[in-house]
């Protein structure tokens, strides 16, 4: 879909083709791009024929230090997903086994195309949208989808945030409110193993009653009063936090929960006064919400591997089962996993990237940031099964039925188990503490892909108004995540996770990996590398590039298609509007990068399809020399001659 900076863009190109072939001289931006607005006192007139070298050490904001690069990317990649996704995934995916196609996808899938984004970002210094004006122009639809699923992300992600503030605050007490069954939105069937409670006295008169049945009937009504009991923890996150069960589902906001949107405005206050002067002052932030996960995690690992069972939770972590490997479901969620963590195609790193010095050594960079994020997710295993393994021995209750992902495994099971540790308190707000900093790192990297992008495309007004545009663009968010801070609003924080960035970026990312290896060329792109570094990539990123992460990314939206399940939350159904308008909500990002490829191609100022297609997968800065080469072409068939 055509912008106003493409507008401006493109219209010095546009006319006749006569005109448009007859043309001597075009303005151009230090970017390469057309311009024809007055006033820029660093445009340059380039001429038909001569080499168009625009002015690529433009005065752009850099890093403070590059150490404040490494800390963004590292926080960005290290997210909620290392502590509550990948641990589970290990554990329900053979254990160890499951690491045989999580390092090989990792190897020939992940890194290269973590390191082809790093790269393409130091080497055009720009976002993730004018960035296609220098390689291909004809796929800017793959940026615009980008920074689209960027904002559908942020609208719920900032929300996941706000209810660790919500924990982390309401653990500033002597007694936990999720370690026992005393408060005031616990039901009947709450039961914490200590408080006596209607449930538990139901339970001691059922047993007492029908002690004169056999032993498998007795154990019948024992399993049944099991099954209707709910621990402190999960009431807590479901009626005190979210109060969900103030609505009948998908649809139904409810009330507003004013604590949650008093979180939702302090986790936004947060994120813009760390954003607001660009990497400067988000790169010293780092310092501090990048490191402190690592500190907690050790702390937690050293706590967890000294409690009671934590070897019976570690050894259900790691024990291999390879017979798991014959199944394509355990390789589908090894390469979303790696694709989603190191985070290929959000447009974060193309602009975290852009704010290096030009001759940085990013291959270096991409391997060390890449493996750090990737150990980091193992070593949360430890951290999480150890403790695991602690409270099922607690409840005596095998690991299995205590294991589980997502918000369930860092808001219900882990708070469950931290209440029962000596000390809670503290480590509750640790925990919490934690969670905070994850969340806000990979907050400030989906918020600073959005403010780049948007500001390079239009850098005569966003450009200079960054904090008034972050302002604006958070307000909008603020207002948009009220509807998540109803009684409904966890249906619609699921949705968005399962629909928003699912399918869609891993098409944007394929797309750019085809266009970018394809397209540009492989072996310019190494060109551009050298130019930076010194040294030509190798024959095996080239491969991967062009071969095997194309593969690995379609081996995955295909067999993901294929293996489609209708959405659940818990045991909650979503109707089938609202599976609609998750699809929607998927196809409205991916929807520009056809519909441009259509502009580009029928705006370009050339007769035949082909010269089009040709004319619109050219960089902005070679089609003058383009154009003057059909130029010299025409007059030569019409016996003309050209000057």
């Amino acid at each position: 879909m055509p912008t106003a900076g493409d507008d401006e863009a493109m219209e010095p190109l546009r006319g006749t083709r006569e005109s448009a072939l007859n043309t001597q001289s075009i303005l151009l931006t230090p970017d390469g791009e057309p311009d024809t607005e007055s006033g820029n006192e660093r445009q340059l007139v380039v001429h038909m024929g001569e080499d168009v070298e625009g002015d690529r050490e433009t005065h752009r904001e850099t890093w403070g230090k590059h150490i404040d690069f490494l800390l963004s990317v590292i926080g960005f990649a290290v997210d909620l997903s290392n502590v509550w996704r990948f641990p589970y995934l290990c554990y329900k995916n053979g254990g160890g086994a499951f690491l045989i196609p999580y390092v090989i996808i990792l190897v020939f899938g992940g890194i290269p195309l973590f390191y082809m984004e790093l790269a393409l970002g130091q080497y055009n210094k720009t976002g993730a949208i004018t960035l296609w004006n220098k390689i291909c122009p004809m796929f800017k639809g793959i940026g615009i989808t980008v920074i689209v699923i960027a904002f559908y992300v942020d609208f719920y992600y900032n929300v996941i945030i706000a209810w660790a503030l919500h924990f982390f605050v309401s653990s500033f007490t002597t007694t936990l409110p999720w370690s026992h069954c005393n408060n005031p939105w616990n039901t009947r069937d709450c039961y914490d193993g200590l408080t006596p409670s209607q449930d538990n006295e139901t339970e001691q008169s059922l047993l007492l009653n029908t002690t004169i049945f056999l032993n498998n009937t007795l154990q019948n009504i024992s399993d049944q009063v099991e099954d209707v009991r709910t621990s402190p923890a999960a009431e807590y996150f479901e009626r005190s936090v979210l109060k969900i069960h103030h609505s009948s589902g998908f649809g139904d906001v409810g009330s507003l929960n004013w604590e949650l949107i008093l979180c939702l405005a302090a986790v936004y206050t947060i994120c813009y006064f760390s954003m607001w002067k660009g990497v400067k002052t988000s790169g010293k932030v780092v310092w501090v919400t990048a490191t402190f996960p690592y500190i907690v995690l050790f702390v937690l690992l050293i706590r967890g591997v000294t409690l009671p069972g934590s070897a019976t939770g570690i050894s259900y972590y790691l024990t291999p089962n390879i017979t798991k490997l014959a199944s394509s479901q355990v390789w589908i969620e090894a390469a979303t996993q790696v694709f989603f963590s190191l985070g290929p195609g959000f447009g974060v790193l193309l602009a975290f990237s852009s704010y290096n010095q030009f001759h940085n050594n990013i291959f270096k960079d991409a391997l060390m940031t890449s493996m750090i994020n990737s150990a980091t997710s193992f070593l949360s295993g430890f951290v999480i099964f150890s403790v695991l393994g602690f409270m099922a021995q607690r409840l005596h209750k095998s690991v299995e039925t205590v294991a589980e992902e997502g918000p369930g495994l860092v808001f219900v099971v882990y708070p469950e188990a931290i209440a029962q540790l000596p000390g809670s308190t503290v480590w509750a707000l640790i925990f919490f503490l934690m969670l905070l900093t994850l969340g806000l790192d990979s907050s400030f990297g989906g918020s600073e892909a959005i403010i780049t992008a948007i500001q390079d495309q239009f850098p005569k007004t966003i450009g200079k108004r960054r904090e008034l545009f972050i302002l604006s663009l958070f307000s909008v968010y603020f207002l948009i995540g009220l509807m998540s801070c109803g009684a409904g609003g966890a249906y619609m924080v699921d949705l968005l996770d399962k629909f928003s960035a699912s399918y869609s970026i891993l098409t944007a990312v394929l797309l750019e990996t085809i266009a970018v290896s394809w397209v540009y060329g492989v072996d310019r792109f190494a060109d551009n590398i050298k130019e930076m570094i010194g040294d030509v990539p190798g024959m095996y990123w080239r491969i991967c590039w062009r071969f095997i992460s194309p593969v690995c990314l379609s081996f995955s939206i295909v067999f993901g298609l294929v293996q489609y399940t209708w959405p659940l939350y818990g045991d909650y159904v979503y109707p089938t509007w609202s599976v609609v308008l998750g699809w929607f909500i998927s196809l409205s990002s991916v929807i520009f990068i056809p519909l441009y490829a259509l502009y580009s191609i029928a705006t370009a100022p050339l007769p035949t399809l082909a010269q089009k297609v040709q004319y619109a997968i050219t960089p902005l800065k070679e089609r003058p020399e383009l154009l003057r080469g059909y130029r010299l072409e025409m007059g030569k068939l019409n016996g003309t001659h050209v000057v």
